[in-house]
């Protein structure tokens, strides 16, 4: 058996409404009110549900699975082939340089963060404040030189330029930059920015985590140096990241985990001590047994994704977007968050306040009283929504966590986020809930309970 059959490809099918079959598309909740309705999974921008495709294939190929790279067993060897056929259809889907390393990690946390402990030394990093904290934190034991968030895309670009014109002195540094806000769905311009950095000498991570679910991500054209994301963002269910780009810092780094499989030879020397030959390719970062399973989802949601087509997803995602803006836009209690302006280019992610409600207080009626599954909070990116709610820095406030009763104005907002297998009537039911809420208000009465807001059935 080889691994090509291991599970058979099967083809991409969309539904009546074009979304892709995802997990959990038939699961219902109950209602508060009385009553169940089949849930709206509208929080894409935290964890997407797996494809059904994936799933299958990953099904199919879990009675197979094997240790891999030092087994002689047939099921290992199998394994084996997977994960480097894993690795090689991620550098395809990210249409990676020829002399590119993917390695696998556990998310884009887990990839920026090694990353950062492969920094040269004396390299100075430049990122926006607008980051989510994923990629705005592994930084600080570099020189690090935070920006300030941009109006305009013209605007980031100028700002970097200066910044890295600017730096003393001249050396290594890296720019960090995401390509669509987890917060806002803004596309950044990071072919613009990568050419800043490069016309400075520095070099350009793009955290892709918001982007690759819903366009096409190329290295090559792009011209970034690195790219970190997130499976479980791609419509994969298991806990792997990636990190993909040039390999000569990554080479020249100590192992991220020391340990088996990062090691190439390891002896005892006269003295007592050991001397460690670490590997030059990706597995000198992949200490340990790695998460195959995880790697084979992954590579399993790039090619669904490559089959159906981002053309095809990408048009049928904005109409979702236009659904939802143009659904509210008569309802002025709504305020949409935005750095570029609402005609700015967007995924399907996006982040409101509405006037006169606690945030936390309007996603748990959505939840209880509608079967929708939104966010609330600062989204891990607490200096950009600080912005822009304009709110004073030192505020209070936590991921996900409201400061305030039902009723009361909070430091939080509310992201509504889909993708490729949202079905219309999920979105065209969200806006409903929203005018409802505003008009009539909530059915319930709720009150806040271990740090969030939840329906009180005490009476």
């Amino acid at each position: 058996m080889s691994v090509s059959t291991v599970a058979a490809a099967q083809s991409v099918c969309s539904d009546s409404s074009g979304a892709l079959p995802v997990l959990g598309r038939d699961v219902t909740v109950p209602l508060v009110t009385g009553g169940e309705v089949t849930y709206a999974a509208l929080d894409y921008a935290a964890s997407a549900p797996a494809l059904q495709r994936v799933w299958d294939d990953v099904a199919a190929y879990a009675p197979y699975y094997g240790s891999v790279h030092r087994g002689a067993g047939y099921l290992s060897q199998l394994s084996t082939d997977l994960f480097e056929n894993a690795r090689r259809t991620v550098a395809e889907f990210l249409d990676c340089r020829e002399d590119d390393q993917v390695v696998f990690t556990r998310s884009t946390t887990d990839s920026l963060n090694l990353l950062a402990a492969a920094l040269p030394a004396d390299c100075q990093v430049f990122v926006f404040e607008t980051e989510h904290h994923a990629s705005l934190l592994p930084w600080q034991d570099a020189r690090v030189t935070y920006l300030d968030a941009p109006r305009s895309p013209r605007e980031a670009v100028e700002t970097l330029e200066r910044a890295l014109a600017d730096r003393d002195p001249y050396g290594p540094a890296l720019v960090c930059v995401t390509g669509a806000s987890n917060v806002t769905g803004e596309l950044w311009p990071v072919r613009e920015l990568a050419a800043a950095a490069h016309a400075h000498g520095a070099r350009i991570v793009l955290d892709a985590a918001q982007l690759a679910p819903h366009h096409p991500v190329s290295v090559a054209d792009l011209d970034v140096d690195w790219v970190a994301f997130s499976g479980h963002k791609l419509y994969a269910p298991f806990g792997t990241g990636v990190l993909a780009g040039r390999a000569d810092w990554l080479r020249a780094a100590e192992p991220y985990l020391a340990g088996g499989g990062a090691s190439r030879k390891v002896s005892r020397r006269e003295d007592g001590g050991v001397d460690v030959e670490w590997h030059d390719s990706a597995a000198r970062h992949e200490a340990g047994s790695p998460n195959v399973i995880g790697a084979y989802a992954v590579a399993s949601a790039c090619k669904a994704l490559s089959e159906a087509g981002f053309d095809t997803l990408v048009a049928r995602e904005q109409h979702l977007v236009r659904t939802v803006r143009d659904g509210l836009a008569d309802v002025p209690e709504v305020r949409f968050l935005s750095l570029f302006g609402d005609d700015a280019p967007r995924v399907g992610v996006l982040s409101f306040v509405v006037e006169g409600w606690n945030s936390s207080h309007f996603a748990a009626a959505l939840s209880a009283e509608y079967g929708i599954g939104v966010r609330d909070g600062l989204f891990c990116a607490h200096p950009l929504l600080r912005t822009l709610l304009g709110s004073d820095p030192q505020a209070q406030g936590e991921c996900g966590s409201p400061e305030a009763e039902p009723g009361e104005k909070s430091l939080n907002a509310i992201r509504v986020s889909f993708g490729a297998g949202t079905p219309d009537e999920h979105v065209e039911r969200f806006v409903r809930a929203v005018k409802e809420l505003v008009t009539d208000g909530a059915k319930w009465n709720y009150r806040t309970q271990d740090g969030r807001c939840v329906p009180d059935t005490s009476a």
